[in-house]
Parts: C-alpha cells; sequence; structure tokens
C-alpha cells in the first residue's frame, strides 16, 4: 500500500511538471544593457554578423512594461554587421550599437502626424562623407567645395530609399574621421544596403507616424548573441 501511496504521489508530481507552463520571455528591450532612457525603441536584430536581413520591431514602454507596436522585416549591410566603436568607412557593414535618432528626412513630404523634426530633401542636398571636409558626416546644403563629390552623397538620386528616413546618430555627435558616415533608417532598395537599415516602405511610415520625439526613441542594432549581441548595448 506504501509504495502505491508513494508512485501515485510521483506521478502526480509528473503530471503536475508535464502540466506546468514555461515562465514567458522577457521582451527584447528589458534584456538590453540600456534603452536610451527613453519610453520608445527601435530593435534591429540580426541572426549573426554575417546576415544581410533580420526584424526590425518598434516598442513603447507604457506602466512599466515594454510592448512591440510592430514589427518588419530588415536589411543590413551587403557584408553583414560589425561593432560600431570600431568599424571602418567603406565596409558595407551596419554598425552594431545604441543610438539615438536626430532627425527624419526625406525626398517626399512628411505624411500628416509626423512628430519629428523633418528635412525634405532638394536637388542641392547631399550628405558628406569626405574624411577631409569640415562637415564630414554632416547634411550639407549646398555641396561646400571641400566636400568632394566623389566623397558625398547626393540625396535626391535615391528617391526611393531615402522617400522617408530617419538620420542615426552613429558616428554623429563627435565624429571620428575614417569611421563612417550617413547611417540612416530608409526605405528597402533593390537588396542590402551599404550600411545603413532599411525596411519596407509602408513599414518606415508606420515608424515615423509612432516616433515620438518628446519621448527619447533610440536604435539598438546587433546580433542574436556574442560580442555583437543585441543585448550588449
Amino acid at each position: 500500500m506504501r509504495r502505491c501511496l508513494v508512485t501515485g504521489s510521483v506521478l502526480l508530481a509528473l503530471v503536475g511538471l508535464t502540466g506546468a507552463r514555461p515562465p514567458a520571455a522577457q521582451p527584447l528591450p528589458q534584456r538590453l544593457a540600456d534603452t536610451g532612457g527613453g519610453s520608445q525603441l527601435i530593435t534591429a536584430e540580426a541572426s549573426a554578423t554575417g546576415a544581410t536581413t533580420g526584424a526590425v520591431t518598434w516598442w513603447s514602454r507604457r506602466s512599466g512594461r515594454w510592448v512591440a507596436a510592430g514589427s518588419a522585416p530588415a536589411r543590413f549591410g551587403a557584408n553583414g554587421l560589425t561593432e560600431g566603436a570600431s568599424r571602418k568607412q567603406g565596409t558595407d557593414t551596419t554598425p552594431t550599437g545604441l543610438y539615438d535618432l536626430p532627425y527624419a528626412f526625406g525626398v517626399a513630404a512628411a505624411r500628416p502626424g509626423t512628430r519629428y523634426s523633418y528635412r525634405r530633401v532638394h536637388k542641392g542636398s547631399w550628405w558628406c562623407q569626405d574624411n577631409a571636409a569640415r562637415a564630414y558626416n554632416r547634411w550639407v546644403e549646398p555641396r561646400p567645395a571641400d566636400c568632394r563629390p566623389s566623397e558625398a552623397e547626393r540625396l535626391i538620386t535615391y528617391p526611393a530609399q531615402y522617400v522617408r528616413a530617419l538620420v542615426v546618430g552613429f558616428n554623429y555627435h563627435r565624429p571620428v574621421r575614417g569611421r563612417g558616415a550617413g547611417i540612416f533608417l530608409h526605405v528597402n532598395g533593390r537588396g542590402a544596403t551599404a550600411g545603413c537599415v532599411s525596411v519596407p516602405a509602408v513599414a518606415m511610415d508606420r515608424i515615423l507616424a509612432w516616433a515620438d520625439p518628446a519621448r527619447h526613441p533610440h536604435l539598438a542594432i546587433g546580433t542574436r548573441s556574442g560580442p555583437t549581441a543585441i543585448t550588449r548595448y
């Protein structure tokens, strides 16, 4: 009789274990080392540094909890991702890290309800990537003489990618020459990017309708694991 009781207890315990639900995984922003201190966050995550695709998700923090507001497939640099602090210009890699989003811009006008400061692209709008120029990693209009056209990007020549976009604060506030310039969150082109993060046009519009500079949104870029894991930033 005692053996039957023990066996029954064991069986009940096993049933309890198999029926128990595993604890829900914490939302990705909750697992990041830093989210920028605001209540909005965009994450751009790839499977590994060699990946050229992944996912972008935008999150809102309300009542102390991060909730996904939307998600879309993402594209990264043609040569994958690399640590932002040691990135080299011209490598076609997307810099990992946590960055602010200084302002929005576009070839098309801002959609009604856009709260971000929005700069319209004109024929004379360039992004200077010339390491010898004073305006390195800055929008210039018109292009100054010390910023060579071969070392600058004429924004209007990318009407699809830059229909609407956000400037990413990578190497922006205190630019380090040779690290890279002109990193944006923009609309998809035909394939991988030269180092930016891109999403479908409808996703870009949704992000700009959602983003509120008063809530200090940041962009976290990284991989699922390893030295460039998005959770490190």
